[in-house]
């Protein structure tokens, strides 16, 4: 045992045992080992991102769960890794070049462009893994993995023409969700669907054979009225049938459009007529393919009017189009009425701009293993928890689109696909590209160039972030074609913790590329963390200005404080909300733990009066109630923790482990003991108080190492619960309890002596509170009918209820207004002479009781009122109901306790 300083310093702590920890190679997985595999693959996250809180919540989970399993003697593998983060990246070097050298990437060219963003990487790329590790992350970090490392490029391309080659995978022109700032083409999931209030413009088509007599029609969309090519209508809608097959006029620029009938039109929504731009919307675009209308595009990639036949829109922003548009309608007294209404707008869930539906020739997928990875989660294969993601899982299985999975950006993965130079511009435009064109000789799809690659043109586009990150369980682990050891010890892996909002993105496509590529699933447990909230409900972001600096809660708190504090408010499937004072209560946390280990340090070496014994049996033999009380909660705790990390409950285990030290421990039992650490204890109670001190202490800070694993190295250290060139991460828990050999009823016995004195102490300490001598030390306590073990406990509940003295008196006649309560070892008397000035405490009480029933008839009154009863919220009533019965509540106390003073 060595002296620990005055105070607690967590960031010189915590830099000191992660050094260590990273000298030691604690945290290198041995493929080699005997032990039982566990094995977790990091979220990447952007290579070019910084910490935040969610994935200091998510990271933590992470680390607790390796640290947990290496207590259980399992071999652990944490990979670690980021990801390139295709469109985010690529944005923030766009944005570098236009404000400090005003050029685009294609001022630069592809490959200076790319250098350009390497150079971004290597400047940026380790900020977040720096962040990580000052947390304490315990990956293997010798096992690091980038998406864009030259091995997992090549798994990216091998993916990519298997799929290829299995008609998986196809080019061909489809609406695509359309992202006009960072100019490239968005998968369903990387749209995000807002609610706005947004206008509905109704307004008349002129039938083309019927001058004067109009058809009307709704839109939200004026802009795009030049892309018109139909006006349709519901065929079962009778108000419409005598329109079918005439043509409309559509105002600018003229033209003849048809009146088609088609299913797919709402009857109820608008004016149940609707204007088909194929073009602008995925269900105009379905309903032109079946119908064989013209596709006409008014838009640029970065949403511009393209329409120089209406040269008061062309060149227009979208958005001003719209309003224009609009007044162009009504100068021609076509515009009939404009309402406001609620409805979704797909965002880009990068630029936070609202997507275009726009026609484009894109590379799609045809998901692989579909049932496969359907059925894992279904039956259990793979448990999801919090276990309702699974219903919302299913559904999104069962109805799958096929992926778009090319992207118009430099910076990824380009498209293993090659053209013959000379055919270039007619296989573009091409309407649809798949396996059948392999046999033309005019495409080369493969991992490597062509071998006269002069003559062949790359594919510009790169493929989706997601469809590298999808292979990331096993293609971390080992080159393609490959069993490597790691792969064959840590595959499948064990844990995968996410967040629910990525269930579509990642969770559902790498169970399927698991089942494709290795046979088998990737993870058997999906947990989902908790979506981090305010106070006020509001998700944190930096514009609200509520989302914290984690490093500068670091800072303030330390790693093991903010880890602890942020998991005591993790519940298990619900959002949570953020309150710094949980996390400065996480650092108070670690402060009373060192405190009572620096209280422990004063009670110096353990002596046993006898030394032939061995420690364990001296404890259990000489221990007292206190003793077996404390020991048996923490075979409790140990079981407990074992149980409830089965279940994930992570918030419930960090309650767990925070009331027993706070709480039973420091509160109850070295409270209790106190005596026995004083100058004038026995020696033999002295040595078995301090020798359950250490038994407990030891096994608590191994049961919280997980949560806090740096100031539980520390004090393991210090304390002399491991030794020099040790580490406590690295030892095994205790498989036996620490009361294995004692009668589970004589356990039972001791602990209830116990809490009878415990309960015990804290009626007494209210009752002296009430006649307001709380502080008094000097109170002589009388117990009538108390219970036979008493006598050898009184010094201990004296010292816990504050008093001077306890006397046993079987025949205690106490004068009249003595104060009593019953408690579990007799009924307890308090003898007021000489204790307070009886005189002065009834005026005391009588103006108490006053002020109450002050309250009380205001009360009362509010809740006879009426108007009140029936305007005010039901929380507010129910609140005043609950004040008028602490009123009356309160006010029996205090008159009896007058009344017994007189």
């Amino acid at each position: 045992m060595s002296d620990l300083p005055k105070a607690y310093e967590p960031q010189a702590v915590e830099a000191k045992w992660y050094a260590a920890w990273i000298e030691g190679k604690c945290f290198e997985a041995d493929p080699a080992s005997e032990k039982p595999a566990y094995s977790i693959v990091i979220p990447p996250p952007n290579v070019t991102g910084i910490l935040h809180l969610g994935h200091v919540l998510n990271n933590t989970i992470q680390d607790i769960l390796a640290r947990r399993a290496r207590q259980e003697g399992k071999e652990v593998l944490w990979l670690p890794g980021t990801d390139h983060a295709g469109i985010a990246t690529q944005a923030k070097v766009e944005r570098e070049l236009r404000e400090n050298e005003k050029l685009t990437r294609r001022d630069l060219g592809r490959d200076e462009f790319l250098k350009r963003v390497w150079a971004f990487k290597e400047k940026h790329g380790n900020i977040i893994i720096s962040q990580l590790k000052r947390l304490g992350c315990s990956c293997d970090w010798s096992r690091e993995r980038f998406t864009m490392d030259e091995a997992y490029t090549k798994w990216v391309s091998h993916v990519f023409v298997e799929l290829f080659k299995e008609g998986l995978i196809y080019r061909g022109k489809r609406i695509v969700n359309w992202c006009p700032v960072s100019l490239t083409a968005l998968s369903d999931e990387e749209v995000i669907m807002k609610p706005q209030r947004s206008k509905l413009y109704f307004m008349k088509y002129e039938l083309t054979d019927a001058p004067g007599e109009y058809l009307e029609i709704s839109t939200t969309r004026p802009e795009t009225l030049m892309g018109d090519v139909a006006v349709a209508v519901n065929p079962k809608d009778p108000r419409y049938a005598k329109y079918v097959g005439r043509t409309v006029n559509r105002p600018f620029p003229h033209a003849a459009i048809p009146v088609i009938a088609d299913d797919h039109v709402d009857v109820e929504f608008g004016t149940g007529a609707l204007k088909i731009t194929p073009a602008h919307d995925k269900a105009d675009f379905e309903i032109g393919i079946r119908h064989g209308l013209e596709i006409i595009d008014v838009l640029t990639p970065d949403a511009h009017i393209n329409c120089p036949e209406v040269p008061e829109l062309h060149g227009l922003d979208r958005f001003v189009g719209r309003k224009r548009a609009a007044a162009k309608l009504e100068e021609m007294g076509l515009l009939i009425k404009v309402e406001e209404y609620e409805n979704n707008v797909g965002y880009s869930e990068r630029a936070d701009v609202p997507i275009e539906p726009r026609i484009s020739m894109q590379w799609f997928l045809k998901y692989p293993c579909v049932k496969e990875a359907a059925d894992a989660v279904a039956t259990g294969e793979i448990a999801f928890r919090p276990e309702r993601w699974a219903k919302t899982y299913a559904h999104w299985m069962e109805n799958l689109q096929d992926w778009c999975i090319s992207r118009q950006l430099w910076w990824g993965h380009q498209i293993p696909v090659w053209y013959r130079a000379e055919k270039l511009e007619a296989l573009k435009n091409a309407e649809s590209l798949d396996m059948a064109n392999l046999t033309s000789g005019d495409i080369h799809v493969g991992t490597e160039a062509p071998a006269d690659e002069s003559n062949w043109v790359r594919d510009e586009d790169v493929m989706d972030t997601w469809f590298s990150s999808w292979l990331w369980p096993f293609a971390t682990m080992a080159d393609v074609g490959e069993e490597t050891p790691t792969l064959k010890k840590f595959y499948p892996t064990t844990d995968l913790v996410t967040g629910p909002d990525i269930i579509f993105f990642w969770v559902a496509r790498m169970i399927m590329a698991g089942f494709r590529f290795e046979g088998e699933l990737p993870f058997k447990n999906v947990f989902f963390t908790s979506l981090i909230r305010d106070k006020q409900g509001r998700k944190l972001s930096k514009s609200l200005g509520n989302s914290p600096d984690p490093i500068e809660l670091m800072d303030r708190y330390g790693s093991d404080g903010l880890r602890f504090g942020l998991m005591r408010i993790a519940p298990l499937g619900s959002d949570m909300r953020y309150d710094e004072e949980q996390i400065e209560g996480g650092r108070n946390f670690a402060n009373k733990i060192y405190n009572a280990c620096r209280f422990r340090e004063m009670g110096g070496k353990i002596e046993f009066p006898e030394t032939d014994d061995e420690e364990n049996e001296e404890v259990v033999g000489m221990a007292n109630c206190f003793h077996i009380d404390i020991l048996a909660k923490l075979d409790v705790l140990s079981a407990d923790l074992t149980r409830i990390y089965g279940e994930y409950r992570f918030g419930e285990i960090a309650q767990r482990l925070y009331e027993f030290l706070w709480s039973e421990f420091c509160d109850k039992f070295l409270e209790a003991v106190k005596g026995d650490l004083r100058e004038t204890a026995k020696p033999e109670a002295r040595a078995v108080t301090l020798a359950v001190f250490d038994t407990v202490m030891s096994r608590f800070l191994q049961l919280l190492h997980p949560y806090m694993p740096h100031v539980t190295e520390e004090l393991s250290l210090n304390m002399g619960y491991t030794l020099e060139g040790e580490f406590l991460m690295q030892a095994e828990l205790p498989e036996e309890p620490v009361l294995a050999g004692l009668d589970a009823e004589d356990i039972r016995l001791e602990q209830s002596k116990a809490d009878a004195i415990y309960e015990t102490a804290a009626r007494l300490r209210n009752l002296k509170a009430e006649y307001n001598v709380a502080t008094r030390r000097d109170v002589t306590l009388v117990v009538k009918g108390a219970v036979e073990w008493l006598e050898d406990e009184k010094p201990v509940l004296a010292l816990l209820a504050g008093a001077g003295e306890i006397r046993l008196e079987p025949g205690y006649e106490s004068p009249k207004g003595t104060p009593v309560v019953l408690t579990p070892v007799g009924e307890i008397y308090l003898p007021l002479e000489g204790l307070i000035d009886i005189e002065a405490e009834k005026v005391r009480l009588a103006r108490e009781i006053a002020k109450l029933e002050q309250e009380k008839a205001r009360s009362e009154a509010k809740l006879s009122n009426e108007s009140f009863v029936a305007r005010a919220p039901a929380e507010v009533v129910e609140q005043e109901k609950a004040r008028l019965v602490e009123w009356e509540t309160k006010l029996v106390q205090l008159r009896e306790m007058l009344e017994g003073l007189r």
